[in-house]
């Protein structure tokens, strides 16, 4: 199995030209005619992440994030870059247009919530969120949940009233506090909401949580993984959760 197999696949699942305009999804580092011994799965490409493929002995990385943004300007021996060229890794990283394409990251995020009643919701400028209607639940009790389904501490903002409907945007979602309110959602899930997100959401009546921007993203990690091994039951897929992010 090549590696252009397997971003095939990908792109066919979540087509590369579906991204935002700023995006860089796509086979990002190697030679498509490669043959993949074995493949990792993860949200990010960094040096501890090579060092993991290169443990598994893998030669391809999946990622969310990519591994290239913006533009270079210099590939040194301490890069990421470079080293996945020195150890002759692939990298296909697939991000916006897995963020809001079916079963991407921002459905993984709703199944793992156990969130049901989902629908999709554009943004006005290309992309896709997700509505969730439920039945009523405080926002204390909101928290406890997905702090509990995501294993990792919630910071919200308690609006004094029932959660009936939600707006769902995995990783840095903050920005669409007006878009929840437009759409009278009671709250919004997201992550790296900053703190006059929080007082906005004060004043506009609605309830705010920041569940973490790794935590609300890894989720695709499992759902991906298997899909992948479905797929291609020949070539090992594994997933990694690995993060150097830590809480105390």
């Amino acid at each position: 199995m090549k590696v252009k197999d397997i971003y095939s696949y990908l792109n066919e699942l979540f087509p590369c030209e579906s991204a935002v305009a700023y995006d860089n999804p796509g086979l990002l580092v190697g030679n498509s005619e490669d043959e993949v011994k074995k493949a990792l799965v993860a949200l990010d490409c960094n040096i501890d992440i090579i060092e993991i493929a290169k443990k598994e002995n893998c030669n391809l990385i999946i990622t969310h994030h990519p591994v290239i943004f913006d533009g270079l300007k210099s590939v040194t021996e301490n890069t990421v870059v470079y080293n996945l060229i020195k150890n002759n890794i692939s990298v296909i990283s697939m991000h916006t247009n897995m963020d809001m394409g079916k079963n991407g990251v921002n459905d993984a995020l709703c199944n793992v919530l156990e969130l049901e009643n989902v629908t999709e919701i554009d943004d006005g400028e290309g992309f896709i969120l997700r509505k969730v209607s439920l039945s009523p639940i405080s926002p204390e009790n909101l928290a406890k949940h997905i702090s509990d389904k995501l294993g990792s501490p919630v910071k919200y903002i308690d609006s004094g009233k029932d959660i009936k409907n939600i707006l769902v945007c995995s990783g840095s979602g903050g920005s669409y506090i007006n878009l929840a309110k437009k759409l009278c959602c009671d709250a919004l899930i997201t992550a790296d909401v900053k703190h006059n997100i929080f007082m906005e959401a004060v004043n506009s009546g609605i309830s705010v949580f920041d569940a973490g921007h790794f935590e609300t993203e890894d989720v695709i990690v499992e759902p991906l993984t298997h899909m992948l091994n479905k797929k291609f039951p020949d070539l090992q897929f594994i997933p990694c959760h690995f993060s150097r992010i830590k809480y105390v």
